[in-house]
């Protein structure tokens, strides 16, 4: 499983949004705190809006702010939305595999372990976990 650009970018957007709770964020100022495109962020930001995991707010001293406290998004979800599903292999994408070797498949103990263990670690972190984890960290100036 390798996450894209659109899923890291959607979750330090939301991020963001959870470092700064109560104030609008406007996408210009997370293009240049996180060094990714204005046109990239707002493409995400729709579908962040449209989930209602994100708030907009018009005018002057808008932006965007999240709709529930951070503690309330675990990473899972927000990789979900944005990448559809983690499973490391197609088989394991559908409640049921459609897989007709299933039954006699060697390797598929492997990737339902590896499933788990993705599973286990994204929906066990939150945003509160990330904005704890990111307050820790040195304040690194942008060059």
């Amino acid at each position: 499983m390798k996450v894209s650009t659109k899923g890291r970018y959607a979750l330090r957007m939301m991020l963001e949004f959870a470092l700064h709770p109560g104030e609008c964020t406007k996408i210009s100022q997370v293009a240049k705190r996180q060094q990714i495109s204005v046109k990239y962020l707002e493409q995400i930001v729709t579908i962040l809006c449209r989930a209602g995991y994100v708030k907009s707010v018009r005018g002057a001293q808008g932006g965007y702010l999240l709709s529930r406290d951070p503690s309330q998004y675990t990473v899972g979800q927000i990789l979900r939305l944005t990448e559809g599903s983690l499973a490391p292999v197609a088989c394991l994408e559908e409640e049921e595999n459609p897989c007709s070797r299933s039954g006699r498949c060697a390797t598929l103990k492997v990737w339902e372990k590896l499933n788990d263990a993705i599973n286990d670690v994204v929906d066990h972190v939150t945003l509160a976990d990330l904005v704890e984890e990111q307050k820790s960290m040195p304040d690194i100036p942008l060059m």
